[in-house]
């Protein structure tokens, strides 16, 4: 679809699901936006979201939950195996909903739900600088093309062009890789409602059911050179996947090696946004501001990515709606989207704060080679984020 127009008011740079996210929550409260998308198509990278109950909060609040509850089935306990000294115990999910979407069931809704002519796939922005005389958003599509605006939210993910206009980049690396995929059992799996996490050495297996005949599977291992090969194709990625897990249960083998080969995606490394750079960083520069992994990238290990995207879009048009008059005259002035803003940034910075230092110190846990690191992790973990799964009980408010 193509932008008619060479000036909007709102603009949301990104297609995907903090995107889409952000749309419907401005569409809930009456306020219309554009979403420019550079794919030809709707992208849900990744095979699979894990939700827990901070992200069905929002997913309630957007008005899709209802329909995404029947896509999957809850989970309901979770087992951890070591291999190394076979040691099994229970893992607690929580009292609450806990759930593992398709990306693409949660895209294709929320896409689904906004009014026409919101979504525009195929243009790709550029380039973003702020106009010398009115300090207004300009953004240079693909093409030429120059579109004005008054207020740009940039949701275009770790290599976000809008980031990039502020100087915000997730250059942190875990050196870590993931295999993600699915594994269909048309006669039922033996996972019932339960999530399983198994370890060797260096190298996690993590297997979640969606519903009683399909298991989504992740695989994150220290990363090798045979990564940057395997990306290339999907056969290589299972080759890759099913390496991986030898001397591994032989349900987790077969499961490898039976997986569904559009599904399977893999990442080579794991950048990051670090604590320290979502403490110092402003994430505004008059109208323009970021939300999802644009500003808070902040790899697997919480499973949270998804969700914090969910709470950014809820927050932010919420914040949108009450500081300024746009819903009802969609002008607002310049000043009350800032103040907007601010008051959006002030209220999700120590949210992602805490979730970005919680997933840092776990994933140098991970990462690291000394165990004396690995110790100073579990201390600090322990110290700081003794409720494991306080994370999951945040409550992003109502629209």
């Amino acid at each position: 679809m193509e932008i008619g127009d060479t000036k909007e008011n709102i603009v949301i740079v990104g297609g995907g699901i903090c995107g889409l996210a952000t749309a419907l929550a401005l569409h809930r409260k009456g306020i219309r936006s554009v979403v420019l998308e550079r794919s030809n198509t709707l992208r849900a990278t990744g095979a699979a979201i894990i939700v827990h109950p901070n992200g069905w909060r929002a997913l309630d609040q957007l008005g899709v939950a209802s329909h995404l509850r029947e896509t999957a089935i809850p989970i309901l306990s979770g087992q951890f195996h070591s291999l190394n000294n076979d040691e099994l115990k229970e893992m607690p999910v929580g009292k609450e909903e806990l759930r593992c979407l398709r990306r693409t069931d949660l895209v294709d809704i929320l896409a689904n739900s906004l009014p026409r002519n919101t979504l525009h796939l195929g243009c790709e922005v550029l380039s973003i600088k702020l106009d010398p005389i009115t300090s207004s958003p300009v953004l240079q599509l693909q093409g030429g093309r120059l579109l004005n605006a008054k207020i740009v939210i940039g949701c275009d993910g770790v290599n976000s062009a809008i980031s990039n206009m502020m100087g915000v980049k997730a250059e942190k690396i875990f050196t870590i890789s993931v295999i993600r995929g699915f594994t269909s059992y048309p006669n039922g799996h033996e996972l019932g409602s339960q999530f399983r996490l198994t370890k060797k050495n260096d190298t996690q297996v993590g297997q979640l059911p969606m519903t009683k005949n399909l298991v989504y599977w992740f695989i994150t291992r220290k990363y090798t050179c045979q990564d940057s090969m395997a990306s290339k194709s999907q056969k290589l990625i299972r080759n890759l996947a099913v390496d991986s897990v030898e001397g591994f249960p032989t349900g987790i083998i077969e499961m490898a090696k039976n997986c569904e080969l559009d599904s399977l995606h893999l990442t080579e490394y794991l950048r990051y946004h670090a604590p320290w750079d979502i403490l110092r960083r402003r994430f505004r520069e008059g109208t323009v501001t970021l939300a999802g992994d644009a500003m808070h990238a902040m790899g697997p290990f919480l499973a949270q990515g998804g969700s914090a995207c969910l709470e950014d879009a809820i927050v932010l048009a919420r914040c949108l709606a009450r500081t300024t008059q746009i819903h009802r005259n969609a002008r607002g002035t310049k000043m009350q989207v800032e103040e907007a803003f601010d008051e959006y940034l002030k209220e999700r910075k120590m949210r992602v704060l805490r979730l970005s230092l919680q997933m840092y110190l776990i994933g140098k846990m991970l990462d690291a080679s000394s165990q004396f690191v690995k110790f100073i992790c579990i201390i600090l973990l322990a110290v700081l984020f003794s409720d494991s799964h306080g994370h999951t009980r945040y409550d992003c408010g109502s629209l």
